[in-house]
């Protein structure tokens, strides 16, 4: 039994409007979905992907507006990357990202990748890595950005960890990933960056971890990661990783229907929370697969609350949509 490596990354902004426009108008990413965090309904939960928001190609965020700002540190996911075809959408983004003002780094190979790091407008760490596989990428025709330079999707997310090895022990004697390579950490060099892979490996499937003990504790604020999800395929197997990860004796819930797809979170010994979610049913499932996004979409158990939900939220303007660039 193998997961089929990321599904999605949650992630937490406390200006909804400036992450609507950026992750579609800066980053041509689609909003695959506009509904609520069901354990909080006065949040905003945004999803962003591709064309259809294929599973794996998900960058999400949590809408809390009275948050202060992220302190990266050990228990927390520090990057996380997005992939994109080849050396030459790097240059591009590069230039891309001069022109609309957006932090980044120089083009450097990074665990044997071409990688431009770059921040959010929050200071969330982001990454594009280049030359790797777009076998499930969708493209978006409605995006700012043509499709040969399009963002195809998650390709990894590093953690910070004190300890390498109990999260270690987790990914591979519990969840079955691979341990593929290592490389210095991006601002240590004397400590290494450990790269773990699940599934068929390569793109969308790695988990780097960087054992940081020089690090405090990270404190989880806008421009930070709220918790990293892994590919199960149906819910058969998805109940299967429940009892597995329950049996090595980690706290696990039971499946947690969140209409989309279905979901079980756990924490690793790292302090990071893991969540399996299921690969369907998908976004189409309450939304015409042409008008993704377009209007605040709530799974049954919620809709007959409806008016109360959504005259506690404030009105998105992402602004508007240029022609593709």
């Amino acid at each position: 039994m193998e997961l089929g490596g990321l599904h999605h990354v949650t992630a937490v902004t406390s200006d909804a409007p400036g992450n609507l426009d950026f992750y579609t108008n800066t980053l041509g990413l689609r909003l695959v979905k506009k509904t609520v965090n069901q354990d909080d309904v006065s949040a905003y939960h945004l999803f962003y992907g591709d064309g259809v928001g294929s599973p794996g190609t998900e960058v999400t965020f949590f809408d809390w507006a009275r948050m202060g700002p992220n302190l990266s540190g050990t228990g927390g996911i520090v990057e996380i990357g997005l992939r994109v075809p080849d050396r030459a959408a790097l240059d591009w983004w590069a230039d891309r990202f001069d022109s609309t003002g957006v932090r980044r780094g120089d083009i450097e190979d990074i665990a044997g990748y071409q990688t431009l790091r770059f921040t959010d407008p929050e200071g969330q760490r982001l990454a594009l890595v280049a030359g790797l596989s777009d076998a499930e990428f969708v493209p978006w025709h409605g995006s700012p950005i043509l499709p040969e330079h399009q963002i195809r999707g998650l390709n990894h997310v590093t953690l910070a960890v004190d300890r390498l090895a109990p999260t270690a022990r987790v990914l591979t004697d519990v969840l079955n990933f691979r341990q593929s390579g290592d490389y210095p950490s991006s601002d240590n060099p004397a400590l290494r960056t450990v790269v773990f892979e699940s599934g068929p490996g390569g793109p969308g499937t790695e988990v780097r971890v960087e054992e940081r003990p020089d690090l405090p504790p990270a404190q989880l604020g806008s421009g930070g990661v709220h918790h990293v999800a892994f590919r199960a395929p149906n819910d058969t197997e998805h109940r299967a990783w429940r009892d597995r990860v329950r049996a090595a004796g980690l706290g696990i819930t039971d499946v947690i229907d969140r209409y989309y797809f279905k979901s079980l979170y756990f924490r690793e010994p790292g302090r990071i929370l893991f969540e399996i979610a299921t690969d369907g049913p998908g976004f189409a499932t309450d939304e015409d697969a042409e008008h993704l996004g377009e209007r605040l979409a709530l799974p049954p158990f919620l809709e007959p609350h409806r008016a109360e939900i959504e005259a506690g939220l404030k009105p998105l303007e992402s602004g508007t949509t240029s022609a593709p660039a």
